[in-house]
């Protein structure tokens, strides 16, 4: 599989923090990678570093097979990059936005137009082109966003936490426009806190943490780095303390959380799991109105991998 971005050995510091540390990993041609961390796990870091934002200590970064550099203006006409923060101009027009982004790699008028048009229609932004973004709800700025930064179309995207703050509607039209880029042939790394966006639309997922890799793989290769095998809720009436413990020290399970009465429990393996908490309800003569199962979620396996305590 043809790599469009490799990374050896990576290595950012600040003073005596090291940002990236040794970090090796490669993206392939044609697919959503998921760029995943908690707060300072060195995600922003790595990107500018590829994007030869910053400089770094020791390592090789290569992107369509060349050396990147600062200079690298061939590799950069070919990026496409979508930051968390919204860049637009404020005295410019949705159309004329876009066409400004647009024209800064596309010095054809007629292939400009084509761009922009197309930009504009994989975004549903057609109904706003004579709006100015001070018009726009924030849903529609964020389409702006990443119409400005994909109107060239690049073979190699950066998305970074494109849907955060918007609506469904919005979230669902730039989710299917990611990918419609990728069957346009872009290659996408994206990074979100989202995590069931991951699961639903990243081809593999790398997860970070300490500026080093601590998993890589597709969701479900990624599932089964996790001892969870069954997670089950359960809506009660009420429920003590001692009848928490006691739930906890049944066969098999892990954990036992309750939150205004609604009880989860999280297996590591085993079978009837449902069969010995209904008897245990039944005993214990505990009124319960729903009862439902799942599998780990991506959310789970990032939080065993990462910890549950708050980062700054």
């Amino acid at each position: 599989m043809k790599n469009v971005i490799e990374v050896r050995n990576l290595t950012k510091a600040y003073k005596e923090l090291r940002a990236v540390d040794d970090l090796s990993f490669e993206v392939h041609e044609g697919e959503i990678l998921g760029l995943l961390g908690p707060n300072g796990s060195g995600k922003s870091t790595t990107i500018n570093c590829l994007l030869s934002l910053l400089q770094f200590e020791s390592g090789h970064i290569r992107i369509f097979g060349k050396e990147m550099t600062p200079d690298a203006y061939d590799l950069k006409a070919q990026i496409g990059v979508v930051f968390q923060d919204v860049a637009v101009f404020e005295e410019l027009t949705v159309y004329d936005n876009i066409d400004y982004f647009c024209g800064l790699y596309i010095g054809d008028k007629n292939t400009r137009k084509a761009y922009v048009r197309d930009a504009i229609a994989l975004t549903g932004l057609e109904e706003f082109v004579k709006f100015y973004p001070k018009q726009l709800s924030g849903g529609l700025l964020r389409r702006l966003n990443i119409a400005c930064g994909i109107a060239h179309k690049p073979k190699l995207i950066f998305l970074d936490e494109p849907t955060v703050a918007v609506d469904p509607q919005s979230r669902n039209n730039i989710l299917d426009g990611i990918r419609i880029l990728r069957e346009q042939g872009a290659t996408i790394v994206y990074t979100t806190h989202y995590m069931e966006e991951v699961e639903i639309l990243c081809d593999r997922i790398i997860i970070l943490d300490k500026g080093r890799v601590i998993a890589s793989g597709t969701n479900e290769e990624l599932k089964e780095l996790t001892d969870i095998e069954e997670k089950v809720t359960v809506e009660v009436d009420r429920i003590s303390q001692e009848q928490l413990a006691q739930i906890k020290a049944l066969e098999h399970v892990k954990e036992v959380t309750n939150s205004k009465n609604v009880v989860s429990i999280v297996y590591r393996e085993g079978e009837d799991h449902f069969g010995k908490l209904l008897a245990f309800l039944g005993k214990e003569k505990i009124r319960y109105h729903k009862i439902y199962s799942e599998r780990p979620t991506l959310n789970d396996v990032f939080l065993e991998l990462t910890g549950k305590e708050l980062r700054d």
